[in-house]
């Protein structure tokens, strides 16, 4: 492993090792004020400022330097709540629905996206007594992701989670097709996806929930995190209907991705400095 590599998981370790000394709501404060002082300075805050004049073209750039800055507030936040996702404390709207999926034993999709505090998605699934297993894309570090895996461990012991590729898409599968839980976020762009509306605008898309609750007949859920503090979150659990299915499997998909683009679409113009707007949603020749 590179000398480069053995350092950026050093730096990891005593973050984190920092982090876990700090109180959940001291942590939390930490990483916003580090984000935004250093966030809104990066090149990437361009692309972030591309996509909000894409997709709410009525901001001026007073409003958009302003939601940015508090995206990177929200991010530092995430990052320094990590090792305390166990005990943030947590609003939950919506439990009947948690109920009702933990009862129910039929697989179930809950959809969510880079809003709020994403990490605490398996959190909101233990309390309700049901193991979720959630997608997720390794760092480019193999050191630095053991690190990141192992607090999430400590934070929710049985989680389970799938690295994106052939080996994690199979054990997804299995996991539905015993009637579990899988977990997904949807918001980033996927090359190999399919063009579906987000903002008004063809966005590539993963086609995954889609297709998945179609094959297993499964519950599609949305799982909606707020931050409406330091260390505090609103999660809101939203049932999604799915259109009814045709003899045409390929439109039926694009019916269904429609709707998830819509619904998510419909938490972020509520709350836009909850997003992640750092993320190349669209093509470089539309942002």
């Amino acid at each position: 492993m590179s000398l480069q590599f053995r350092a950026e998981a050093a730096l990891a370790s005593g973050l984190l090792w920092l982090l876990r000394w700090l109180s959940p709501v001291g942590a939390s404060n930490f990483g916003g004020r580090v984000a935004r002082l250093i966030g809104p300075h990066l090149p990437v805050s361009r692309v972030a400022d591309a996509n909000l004049r894409r997709a709410l073209p009525h901001l001026d750039r007073a409003a958009r330097r302003r939601i940015i800055r508090l995206v990177w507030d929200n991010l530092g936040r995430t990052v320094g709540e990590m090792p305390h996702v166990s005990r943030l404390q947590i609003e939950i709207i919506g439990a009947e629905i948690g109920h009702a999926v933990a009862a129910s034993g039929r697989p179930t999709i809950a959809i969510s996206a880079h809003f709020g505090n994403w990490e605490i998605l398996p959190r909101v699934a233990a309390e309700f007594g049901v193991v979720l297993g959630t997608f997720y894309r390794p760092a480019s570090n193999p050191r630095v992701d053991e690190v990141i895996q192992a607090i999430r461990q400590a934070a929710v012991p049985g989680a389970r989670y799938f690295a994106k590729g052939a080996k994690g898409a199979r054990a997804g599968t299995a996991m539905l097709r015993a009637g579990g839980v899988v977990g997904m976020l949807i918001d980033q762009k996927l090359n190999d996806g399919i063009a579906a509306p987000f903002f008004g605008h063809d966005a590539m898309t993963t086609r995954a929930p889609a297709a998945l609750a179609l094959h297993f007949n499964a519950a599609l859920i949305g799982i909606r995190c707020e931050r409406i503090g330091p260390a505090k979150l609103r999660v809101t659990i939203e049932a999604i209907d799915t259109p009814p299915k045709t003899d045409n499997r390929d439109a039926d998909i694009l019916a269904l991705t429609t709707a998830i683009n819509a619904r998510l679409e419909g938490w972020i113009r509520a709350r836009p400095q909850d997003w992640l707007w750092l993320h190349r949603r669209w093509p470089k020749d539309i942002t």
